[in-house]
């Protein structure tokens, strides 16, 4: 299994869609746990590195 790599501000893709009805969430905190931000509403949610992992389909878009 492929190492998923993503760095801080990386846009990614989750498996399952927000409520809101956007699929692009923007990464503004690395550490043991991770957040991430909704760019359709700007919610934000925080996941343990290991949950986050399993979840994320892709990178979108990569941080400047």
């Amino acid at each position: 299994m492929s190492e998923k790599t993503f760095e801080l501000n990386d846009v990614v893709a989750m498996k399952k869609p927000h409520p809101c009805g956007t699929n692009e969430w923007k990464i503004i905190r690395m550490g043991a746990d991770i957040r991430i931000k909704c760019q359709g509403c700007d919610h934000s949610v925080m996941l343990p590195r290991n949950e986050f992992q399993k979840k994320m389909k892709k990178v979108l878009r990569q941080a400047e």
